[in-house]
């Protein structure tokens, strides 16, 4: 498996993750995201040993950023205060969701 393919396997539980919490199906979501972790951890593990050309670090950039992007709508989903606070401008720091 090539590293990209790690990137985009991840984003992929990552859609799946924020399908599962807007239908509320949390134990999907726990599935995926223990899915997700041994995903990383065998990215990780690959990137030692392999390099991404330019062009591979872009596209690199743009799934981390959907996976972001998917992460925080997940934990607006998982944890509604979080964004009530946000509206309020009152959201404990660290807690940025964009």
């Amino acid at each position: 498996m090539e590293l990209l393919d790690f990137y985009k396997a991840i984003e992929t539980k990552s859609t799946d993750m924020l399908q599962a919490a807007m239908s509320s199906n949390w134990q999907a979501v726990a599935d995926c995201e223990k899915a997700c972790a041994v995903l990383i951890g065998e990215l990780r593990a690959q990137a030692e040993a392999q390099t991404l050309s330019a062009q591979e670090r872009k596209e690199k950039t743009r799934i981390m950023q959907r996976i972001l992007r998917n992460d925080a709508q997940i934990r607006l989903l998982a944890e509604p205060w979080l964004a009530t606070l946000e509206y309020m401008g009152t959201a404990p720091a660290g807690s940025a969701l964009h």
